[in-house]
């Protein structure tokens, strides 16, 4: 009966054995860990940019520290997080995020451009000069950028030498005239103003739009003359100009030449090229001019009985009409 029993008992082992062995997979490898670890990462990782795509920033970040957990050698993972942590506001915690992106990969423009953000929204403008003087190399209209944050830190001169090499590189931009007049005005700087138009003048004496600026600024310094001057050099260069006559009427009012005046009015009115509030306001100084000079009223009645439809739809007979109603 013993012997009965101890057979028993070995048949058992034997099939428990076989079950056993039945159930190991013997051509696995020790990287199909590796694969299951790979498919949480992508699971976690997929996770967080759905989460984000909904704004759930916060649950984003959960998923990522997930994904940290599994692998922290991967760049993208914290700038992910630094990148919910902008949306989050939490400035400190996304520089901190995208710093550690940088140092493993230190030459993408991605993480560099989200870390240049968030310097520039914490006003931290010595970084992102720093920041983005790594950025140029990518792009040169990141020099732009850095122009502008010289100009915020009042680094005037730095600033102007950068626009002075962009337009050179790649022509003038009406974003980095527009910084350009800015310093202009911030340093008071009249004459370097002028010098710099008529410098452009002498570079592109067809661009009608310098001239057009240079009679702006003397006019604001109150050198009409020297005003008039660039509006006459504009008329002889370039005859055909309509825009140069919405200075140059003023100036023949001003000059008692009521002939050229009243030319020039009528240029400006009849131009197509001219928008609605600057044909309005010429309209309401030709009628204050024949206000006081009743013997050109046949000119201005010329000119209001000449429909001439402008961009708005409203003609100048329309202006006129509510001019000398008023």
């Amino acid at each position: 009966m013993l012997r009965a029993i101890n057979i028993l008992i070995l048949i058992l082992s034997l099939g428990a054995s076989q079950l056993a062995y039945s159930q190991v997979d013997f051509n696995r490898t020790p990287d199909d860990d590796l694969g299951n670890i790979e498919d949480k990462f992508q699971e976690f990782f997929f996770e967080a940019l759905k989460q984000k795509a909904i704004e759930n920033y916060d649950r984003s970040i959960v998923a990522l520290q997930k994904c940290l957990n599994l692998d922290k050698s991967k760049s993208v993972v914290y700038y992910e997080i630094g990148k919910n942590y902008v949306q989050l506001k939490n400035y400190s915690a996304a520089e901190d995020a995208l710093l550690k992106a940088i140092v493993i990969t230190p030459d993408n423009e991605w993480y560099l451009d989200e870390l240049y953000g968030v310097y520039v929204e914490t006003n931290d403008f010595d970084k992102a000069i720093e920041t983005v003087k790594q950025l140029v190399k990518f792009h040169p209209d990141y020099k732009e950028d850095l122009a502008n944050l010289y100009f915020r830190m009042e680094r005037f001169k730095a600033a102007l030498e950068l626009l002075d090499e962009l337009d050179a590189e790649l022509g003038v931009s009406k974003s980095r005239e527009e910084l350009r007049n800015e310093i202009y005005s911030a340093t008071g700087a009249d004459q370097e103003r002028i010098d710099y138009l008529e410098t452009r003048i002498s570079n592109n004496p067809d661009n009608e739009n310098n001239y057009l600026n240079l009679i702006y600024r003397y006019s604001q310094k109150g050198d009409k003359r020297k005003a008039f001057e660039v509006a006459e050099r504009l008329l002889k260069r370039k005859p055909e100009s309509q825009l140069v006559h919405l200075a140059l009427y003023k100036f023949y009012l001003d000059d008692n030449r009521p002939e050229k005046a009243i030319k020039s009015m009528k240029i400006v009115l009849r131009s197509p090229a001219i928008k609605a509030d600057a044909k309005a306001k010429v309209l309401n100084n030709f009628v204050r001019f024949v206000q006081q000079n009743p013997a050109y009223e046949s000119e201005l009645l010329q000119v209001t009985t000449d429909v001439v439809s402008d961009e708005s739809g409203r003609s100048d007979a329309e202006l006129a009409d509510y001019y000398l109603k008023s």
